[in-house]
């Protein structure tokens, strides 16, 4: 397989790595890093993240290397590391005699979700061009109380995220993190309009706004914290009430729900309209559901547009969607290559590497070509949009041609295993 066009991965993570709270020492006031401190903290004895003072939260918590018999589902996707790879080793690991060692756990952390130099030889095998980074611990970062240590924690990762992307600025990109407990440090306005600055800031100076759900989760929501809810918060607790057992409606339901919520808010309230100048993308949320909630939402607006409660919108919210925003999408997600007069200006890709779920270029054409989707639009799906939004030109040189031989450890998993593995029954086997 080969492409003769550049591709541009629009959300795929870092893990990130204790350096960045060592480093914090140096880049900080000290009135910062006693905020950052008490905020949010690498502990390196416990190799744990410690988040408004509660051990072990957060996603990235267990940092570098994991624990024997332990896949890092953070880490774990990198090059020829397909799902169903990963789940033959999680079959193997169900047997004590042969679940996986230090050595095996360390091999399949990939040093590329840490470091910028290892995730280049990365994504030449993964036929990326140019990548978005993203951190990990977004599922914390929201709920972190101390306004001050939460301005240092941006801080300390932004300084980080910046010096990472240096390795190579043709093909290095990250996304900042604001911290919007308190966008002036200041409490003159308690209701929505405090954030305006950050709307005004954002069209000032032309950065994207990236829309990345993560469903609130492990009590990091604190108590009495009621300025902020999460959608999805409700379908986790029917999971937890119903006893279905299966992941499925957390790593799927969830998401979905908090995009379609945040798309919905954004157009129906006029966001937009307020602030014509924004562009915004929605991530880690597939895309398929879009055209649905666009629908609902034109619908709505065609038939209400005239009431007092309706915000003053002065065209669809299709329409304004279409001009301000652009929407993720995986490679094995095959709708948007079937409807390409509707997804061909608003789709980016997203690998969600190294994540247990990330997969590469490769997987994404291969879905495209198996719907016989045009390669001009399979160039715009895969990174002409995404350079459009960002503004950034086409790398020097491209990846043109599919990396089909990886060398393995003698204890990877065999053709046999895998297919074993993807037996319906397979999980059951060594219990």
């Amino acid at each position: 397989m080969s492409k003769d066009y550049p591709t541009f991965d629009c959300d795929a993570h870092i893990t990130e790595p204790p350096e960045i709270w060592e480093r914090a020492n140096d880049n900080l006031t000290s009135q910062e890093l006693e905020a950052l401190r008490s905020t949010m903290w690498y502990d390196p004895e416990s190799r744990q993240l410690i988040v408004n003072g509660k051990a072990g939260v957060g996603i990235g918590s267990q940092r570098r290397g994991g624990i024997p018999g332990t896949m890092r589902v953070i880490t774990n996707a990198g090059p020829g590391v397909k799902h169903d790879i990963q789940r033959a080793l999680n079959v193997r690991n169900l047997d004590p005699s042969t679940s996986l060692t230090q050595e095996q756990v360390e091999y399949l952390d990939h040093d590329g979700a840490y470091e910028p130099a290892p995730r280049l030889r990365d994504m030449d095998m993964q036929g990326i061009d140019q990548v978005m980074i993203i951190p990990s611990d977004i599922d914390t970062y929201p709920w972190l109380q101390n306004a001050l240590g939460a301005r240092a924690a941006c801080k300390a990762y932004n300084d980080w995220a910046y010096e990472y992307t240096l390795e190579n600025p043709d093909r290095l990109f990250f996304a900042a993190l604001l911290p919007l407990q308190n966008p002036l440090y200041a409490a003159e306005e308690i209701y929505r309009p405090k954030y305006e600055p950050v709307w005004n800031a954002l069209e000032e100076t032309g950065l994207v706004y990236g829309m990345h759900p993560f469903p609130a989760s492990g009590g990091l929501k604190p108590m009495g914290y009621s300025e902020q809810y999460s959608g999805a918060e409700l379908i986790r607790r029917t999971i937890s009430t119903s006893g279905i057992p299966h992941s499925f409606l957390s790593n799927v339901q969830n998401f979905q729900a908090e995009a379609a919520l945040w798309v919905s808010m954004v157009l129906m309230s006029g966001f937009f309209e307020k602030h014509p100048k924004i562009n915004a993308a929605v991530f880690e949320a597939s895309s398929t559901w879009l055209s649905f909630v666009l629908d609902e939402c034109d619908k709505a607006y065609k038939l209400y547009r005239n009431e007092r409660q309706m915000a003053p919108l002065s065209r669809l919210p299709s329409e304004t969607f279409f001009e301000h925003c652009m929407t993720g999408f995986e490679g094995d997600e095959a709708p948007p290559s079937r409807f390409p007069e509707f997804y061909r200006d608003i789709l980016i890709w997203a690998s969600d590497v190294y994540h247990h779920d990330g997969d590469d270029v490769w997987r994404a054409i291969d879905t495209m070509q198996q719907c016989e989707l045009p390669v001009a639009d399979q160039a715009l799906f895969l990174g002409g949009n995404a350079r459009r939004l960002y503004r950034v030109d086409p790398p020097k040189d491209i990846i043109r041609q599919r990396v089909t031989e990886i060398d393995r450890p003698d204890w990877w998993p065999t053709e046999e295993e895998i297919d074993k593995a993807l037996l319906p029954e397979s999980s059951l086997l060594r219990r």
